[in-house]
């Protein structure tokens, strides 16, 4: 019996290995060996161009730290972006979500219509904005003109171009909101009218019960948006290559030129693992954090 049983788990085990190989071939060729291969790159001096390759040990991180002003100039734009689109996206589609729970008429049109922006390509979605934006015929230029104000060069002028990513950021808010919407709907009826029963408005039921009970999608959409700013590179590399006067240059720009634009892949290689360790070291804060503030359904149950 024990043999037979032994035979039947190796036979099981086998055929999972096997309609699991293209996932493990697609996981080991496109995903564990580049990380590797750059790990590697990442000690050495590599250059495609030259044809160079050696190793040169931690020489890539110490010159990242302390002979590398772009290095900060890139981390900077690229916090100082997170800061405010992560909570404005965050807030905005949280606000959305709670509007399309509510029984408004034609809901589902509403919810289709906030939600397709997010699944456009992002090259489509930059060109369409730098129409939006143009400093002479733009519409937004064009609606600040209605109001007497008078529209900057967006894309040629430092905070403009800035300002103008933080805005275009909003077009994809859809995607949190439907996590919202579903989270939003998860939520029982009964704490709402027992709330109600005890003279709660909707106010106090929506500072008490909504958003205490929506904390764990917050929490999740909060780890999403770190991901996502310190992986944005479409819209900025297609509207301003990082310009003007690397106002733009988000870390990952920053990466693309110093690896395929100088072709010093080496350096590259050292600054996305720094890259790598910051996104890291970001979400385990706010996953350490999340004890204090996020609360579960089952832990109010216990």
């Amino acid at each position: 019996m024990a043999r037979a049983s032994s035979s039947h788990k190796s036979k099981d085990l086998g055929w999972a290995l096997f309609f699991l190989s293209p996932w493990l071939l697609g996981f080991v060729l496109f995903t564990a060996g580049p990380m590797i291969a750059s790990l590697v790159f990442s000690f050495s001096d590599l250059n495609l161009i030259k044809g160079q390759f050696h190793f040169i040990g931690l020489d890539n991180y110490i010159r990242l730290f302390a002979a590398d002003p772009k290095f900060l100039g890139a981390l900077t734009v690229t916090f100082a972006y997170a800061l405010i689109a992560i909570p404005l996206t965050l807030v905005v589609g949280f606000l959305l979500a709670c509007l399309l729970n509510t029984k408004v008429p034609g809901a589902d049109f509403w919810r289709t219509i906030f939600y397709m922006p997010s699944v456009v390509s992002g090259v489509v979605v930059a060109l369409i904005w730098r129409g939006l934006f143009n400093e002479k015929f733009g519409l937004i230029n064009w609606l600040l003109g209605l109001a007497g104000i008078v529209g900057p060069d967006w894309f040629n002028d430092g905070r403009g171009a800035l300002s103008a990513l933080i805005i275009i950021s909003l077009w994809s808010v859809g995607g949190g909101m439907i996590i919202y919407l579903a989270g939003l709907q998860g939520i029982q009826t009964q704490l709402y009218e027992a709330a109600e029963l005890d003279g709660c408005g909707p106010i106090q039921k929506f500072t008490r019960i909504t958003i205490p009970m929506m904390t764990p999608v917050i929490f999740f959409n909060l780890i999403m948006g770190i991901i996502s700013c310190f992986q944005y590179f479409t819209e900025p590399w297609t509207l301003t290559r990082g310009g003007p006067a690397e106002a733009t240059q988000f870390y990952n720009i920053y990466i693309y030129k110093t690896a395929f634009s100088y072709q010093d892949m080496g350096y590259g290689s050292a600054l996305a693992w720094i890259l790598f360790f910051i996104v890291l070291g970001l979400s385990a804060l706010v996953i350490r954090s999340s004890g204090s503030w996020v609360h579960y359904e089952t832990e109010e149950k216990a």
